[in-house]
Formats: C-alpha cells, sequence, structure tokens
C-alpha cells in the first residue's frame, strides 16, 4: 500500500515567486512555508473512533443515573444529573435524520475529493442526540430532496479506515436491501456504485430528433472551439474521461483525454460515466456558456450516474468559461486595433 502524507504534494507549492498589482503598485510575492505538523491524542473519546476503526462499531455514552445516550459520546460526566459518571454503550447503526442537510458541491480542496456529499445530523436507534455525519447516494448525483429531515439512513463505514469521522457516512435505506439495512458494519464496496437506475426518457417524436441534430451540430462545434483554445484545453490536463451523452432523439459521446476533447455520435461500450437530458438545449446551453451545467444538475435538469464525477462537470464549465471570454478577449483587441 503506497503510504499518503497528511498534506499531499498537489497542495505544496513551487518554490519561485511572481509580481502581483495591488491598488497600481507592484509587489514582489514569494512562495513560502511555516511547518505546523503535530500529533495528538483523542483523549476519552479514543474508545469511540478506535470501534470505528477497528470493530465497525457506533459507541455512545449513557448517563448511570437518566440514562440518557449521547453520541458521539463527548461527555465522561452528565451535566444533567449533578456530574454523574456516564458509561459507554452501542448503539444502533440505522438513523433519522434530524435535519435536512445541505450539500456541497464546491467544497474546498481539503475536501474537494468528497464532494459532492451532504452533511446532516442523525439520531441512530438507542441515542438520544444527534450525531453530525456525512451522506451520500447510490442513486446518481446527490442533488435536493434524496435526504431529508425524517428519511431512515443507514451508516456505512469505509474501506480503509484510520480512525476519523470521515471513516463512516450515511445513505438512505430506500437505496439498500433488507440484507443491507440489516447488516452490523456494512462496509462501502458491498454498496453497488457502479450501475443506479437511469432516469428514463419519452419516446422521441421526428420534432425530437430534428430538434438533437441541430443542437449535436452545434455543440461539436463548440467542442472543437474548446480543443483549439490554449486556456480551455488547461481546465481538463491530465483529465481523461468516456462521457456518454443521452437524450430524447439520441445519443452522442464526449471524450476528454489530457487536454483533448471531442464530441462523437456514438455509443460507447464502458464510459466512464453517464449524462441523461430530457432536452439536449440544456447540454448546449452548458456548452455555449449560456448557463452552467452544474447548476443544471443541481436542479435536476441533467443527470449523471456517478456523483463523484462532478469534478468532470465542474471542468466542463471552465472550458465553456475560458472559451467565452478568449472569444471576448480577441474581439476587443480586434475592435482596438
Amino acid at each position: 500500500m503506497v503510504k499518503k502524507k497528511v498534506i499531499d504534494e498537489q497542495y505544496i507549492p513551487d518554490v519561485g515567486s511572481h509580481i502581483e498589482t495591488i491598488d497600481g503598485k507592484e509587489y514582489l510575492i514569494t512562495n513560502d512555508a511555516m511547518y505546523t505538523f503535530y500529533r495528538r491524542t483523542k483523549g476519552e473519546l479514543s474508545p469511540f473512533f478506535l470501534a470505528l476503526k477497528n470493530d465497525k462499531r457506533l459507541l455512545g455514552c449513557r448517563c448511570t443515573t437518566c440514562g440518557i445516550v449521547r453520541v458521539p459520546p463527548f461527555l465522561t460526566h452528565c451535566p444533567d444529573c449533578n456530574f454523574a459518571p456516564t458509561e459507554p454503550v452501542e448503539v444502533g447503526q440505522v438513523g433519522t435524520m434530524n435535519t435536512t442537510p445541505p450539500i456541497t458541491y464546491f467544497a474546498t480542496s481539503l475536501f474537494q475529493h468528497m464532494a459532492p456529499y451532504g452533511r446532516g445530523r442523525v439520531i441512530f436507534k438507542g441515542a438520544d442526540t444527534a450525531m453530525s455525519v456525512n451522506l451520500y447516494t447510490n442513486t446518481g448525483i446527490l442533488v435536493p430532496g434524496i435526504i431529508k429531515k425524517g428519511t431512515e439512513v443507514k451508516l456505512v463505514f469505509r474501506d480503509e479506515r484510520i480512525g476519523e469521522m470521515t471513516d463512516v457516512f450515511c445513505i438512505s435505506t430506500a437505496e439498500l436491501t433488507r440484507e443491507q439495512i440489516h447488516k452490523k458494519g456494512l462496509q462501502e464496496s458491498e454498496i453497488n456504485w457502479e450501475t443506479p437506475q437511469e432516469p428514463s426518457l419519452p419516446a422521441a417524436s421526428e420534432e425530437d430528433v430534428a430538434r438533437y441534430r441541430k443542437a449535436l451540430d452545434e455543440m461539436k462545434g463548440l467542442i472543437e472551439d474548446m480543443n483549439g483554445n490554449e486556456s480551455a484545453r488547461k481546465a481538463i490536463a491530465g483529465w481523461k474521461r468516456d462521457i456518454q451523452v443521452k437524450a430524447k432523439g439520441g445519443q452522442c459521446a464526449i471524450l476528454i483525454d489530457d487536454g483533448d476533447i471531442k464530441m462523437e455520435e456514438r455509443v460507447l461500450s464502458s464510459p466512464d460515466f453517464i449524462m441523461v437530458c430530457d432536452d439536449i438545449a440544456t447540454l448546449l446551453d452548458g456548452l455555449a456558456y449560456r448557463g452552467a451545467i452544474t447548476d443544471s444538475i443541481i436542479n435536476k435538469k441533467i443527470w449523471i450516474s456517478k456523483n463523484m464525477e462532478f469534478n468532470t462537470i465542474f471542468n466542463l464549465d471552465r472550458m465553456a468559461r475560458f472559451l467565452v471570454r478568449s472569444k471576448k478577449t480577441k474581439d476587443s483587441f480586434n475592435e482596438s486595433a
């Protein structure tokens, strides 16, 4: 197993400097570093994290006087009972959402690999307090309405655990089998993330097919422009994805390969992920930067098959934005000349 560092190498800046203009004055900016690495103990919470990491169990603390069960077990003495001692107790791994979780689509670099994800509070069976936990879906992209207040969820354990809160997350029990719901210590690898149920498309009329053909020609032109634009190509440098696009009227493929992008009218045998949109104009508008594709996904106008491919969609939006900016800059230069 390749050992990971606390700070990923991609976040460590290169040695060097550059000039920035601030309020009309030039300043020399130099990359530097201040090292603040440290080791810490989880203290009295160690049994909680050890149970997550080693035993795939969820622990709380129960007051020996009033019996209230708090999860996670952040107290050793109960403030409601004149600080009577608490004792560890195991709780269930199925619970109910105490709140409707907000969804993070655009995370900071530290959490970007986890997005999109929800973050909400769950009351697990046997507990009296709610625990904050990340939330995911295996139905494609996590959008509002899939998980909300009152939704029953199941605790899922990461295959590789290090003793952190991110070792676990929750998924709606409606997306799991009966056996998975009742299994103690369900792991992420035991869930089917690869084949979510695609939304069905209505039968296409001749008008729908003609509309699709017209939009496809426009999208091919935009893709060609992106492929010839240096700024746009940087948005997908180092990125490789084969995307199947399905719409009412036809199918096509968007192929990304380390700065190169093209669109072909064909069906892929094993795409990295699938995009489905009822109205092909939605995708066309996104590629033309008349509306973000990411917004269309959030607003349920476009469906994608894999939650973690939201970053690919974000890169497509960046390409569209860079292309429009380059054209505006070129037009302004031509007018001034």
